[in-house]
């Protein structure tokens, strides 16, 4: 859009400066007759053709005079100075000098401005003590129209600097707004994806658990088979629900009603959570202490979110017969989580580009909380999770 608005004003500049020039060629067209021959105390004689060349030497650079403002105005103060020395005094032409000056006070700096005002009103001294009988009454009638002619240039300047910094800054403010949307969406884009990883890496290695178990106990304990295949029914019903919630918020269209989604887990859910783990064959102690807090639901799903993972990473890397504990501790001003097993710890195998103890911090960071996730001295893995309670994100 910009570049258009800045592609019309070259255009409308250069029509601008041919309407400033034609009436002013046409003016020294018309009188060159009447200059023809030498003023008052002139000097040479140089007939319409000279005045008709000297015109145009004035007059045709002012057609540059947007893009060489320094330079049409030398060059035209220049020829002046060449006229006043040959004693020839063109009017007409003459006022090519205003309009050069004018240029350069609407398009350079002050310095530029000020030193083009102080030679028009030099060659207008100039110009006064040769051919002007009364120079003190005439001089400074003179010079109010050069100075209000320059006022006129700075002005301009001031307002196209003003509109250009206008551009700037709506240029600027652009591109600022398309680098926030893709850091807003590059972050939705990573909560997202943990929200992913969490429910799948969870539900997916329940079900592995339970399918593990029920291989084994097909034949001899149909009925134990039975009910582990059920258990990987409803575990992959849930992760489905979860899915179908996330995949929901990212096709809804922000210009239709918002559909209603099922709410987030939080703590209200962790019992469900444990027994859902524990009936996946690892056996898991849950206790709470403390008073219980309203917690705000991003807490609440950060919460049930870093118990999920460990107790994943638990199903995953702690061996067999296993055994898991979780706590969950209300203070005053936080809420801790500590599940920890005693399950092979450091020694269980791990696989490269894990997500899952990254997305512990990150949601815990978001509180200004912290994470300590290490194996234990005395066999096992412990996760350990204080976040501050009532914290905004």
């Amino acid at each position: 859009m910009f570049g258009k608005m800045r592609a019309w004003g070259r255009r409308h500049s250069t029509l601008v400066d041919a309407l400033t020039v034609s009436p002013l060629a046409l003016l020294c067209i018309l009188t060159a007759r009447s200059f023809g021959a030498p003023p008052i105390g002139g000097v040479v004689r140089i007939g319409t053709p000279g005045v008709l060349l000297l015109s145009a030497v004035l007059v045709i650079p002012l057609l540059w005079r947007r893009g060489h403002p320094r330079e049409v105005f030398a060059v035209i103060a220049l020829a002046c100075f060449v006229q006043w020395l040959a004693g020839v005094t063109l009017i007409a032409a003459n006022l090519a000098v205003l309009v050069a000056m004018y240029g350069v006070a609407a398009r350079c700096t002050a310095r530029w401005a000020v030193a083009a005002g102080l030679v028009a009103e030099l060659g207008l001294l100039l110009a006064m003590l040769r051919w002007s009988p009364d120079v003190k009454s005439a001089f400074p009638s003179s010079s109010v129209f050069v100075i209000a002619i320059w006022i006129t240039g700075i002005y301009a300047n001031t307002r196209r600097r003003y509109v250009e910094s206008l551009l700037e800054r709506a240029v600027r403010a652009e591109q600022d707004r398309d680098q926030q949307s893709r850091i807003a969406a590059a972050a939705e884009r990573a909560r997202i994806a943990r929200e992913l990883h969490d429910v799948v890496a969870h539900n997916v290695s329940v079900m592995v658990v339970q399918a593990d178990g029920a291989a084994y106990a097909i034949g001899s304990d149909p009925e134990q088979a039975r009910r582990a295949v059920k258990a990987i029914s409803a575990t992959g019903r849930q992760a489905l629900t979860e899915m179908r919630r996330l995949v929901g918020v990212l096709r809804q269209d922000a210009g239709s009603p918002a559909e209603e989604y099922a709410p987030q887990p939080g703590v209200a859910q962790l019992g469900e959570l444990v027994e859902q783990v524990g009936q996946s064959g690892l056996p898991i102690e849950f206790t709470v202490s403390g008073t219980p807090r309203d917690l705000p639901e991003g807490e609440q799903l950060a919460v049930y979110r870093i118990v999920q993972e460990a107790l994943t990473n638990t199903l995953k890397h702690g061996g067999p017969d296993v055994h898991a504990r979780v706590e969950v501790r209300y203070a005053s001003s936080q809420i801790e989580l500590k599940i920890c097993d005693d399950g092979r710890g450091a020694a269980a195998p791990r696989v490269d580009g894990g997500h899952g103890l990254i997305g512990m911090r990150e949601r815990v960071a978001m509180y200004g909380g912290a994470v300590e996730a290490a194996p234990r001295a005395g066999g096992g893995f412990q996760v350990v999770a204080r976040i501050p309670i009532g914290v905004a994100v």
